[in-house]
């Protein structure tokens, strides 16, 4: 099962995310999306919403960096428990609601969480 992180170059979460997995030594799929929201159509089809950093393991999709974090630890640090820690978060995963899905039209700003 691989993962594949969606993210953009320049956002500061997205980087800690790619540190984490570097850490673990984690092999990724690297999807850069577009810097603008509301053309982030990739990362919409699998979370729901328009924010990066993403990864998604199989059929589970995580969208919040601290979460995203404590999953990769879990998962794949040195005391994780493997799949079985995965379970954790099938559960607690849940497609964002109407108002996280905006496409950020009229967004002042196309970065990753401002």
């Amino acid at each position: 099962m691989a993962i594949t992180f969606y993210h953009v170059s320049w956002c500061q979460e997205c980087a800690v995310v790619r540190e984490k997995l570097d850490e673990l030594k984690v092999s990724y799929e690297d999807v850069v999306v577009p810097h603008i929201r509301m053309f982030r159509k990739q990362v919409h089809e699998v979370s729901g919403q328009y924010y990066v950093p993403v990864i998604k393991d199989g059929d589970l999709v995580l969208t919040e960096t601290p979460d995203i974090l404590e999953y990769l630890d879990e998962t794949y640090g040195p005391a994780g428990k493997g799949q079985a820690a995965a379970g954790k978060w099938r559960n607690k995963t849940a497609k964002p609601d109407a108002t996280q899905a905006s496409k950020g039209e009229g967004d002042e700003y196309p970065s990753c969480r401002l």
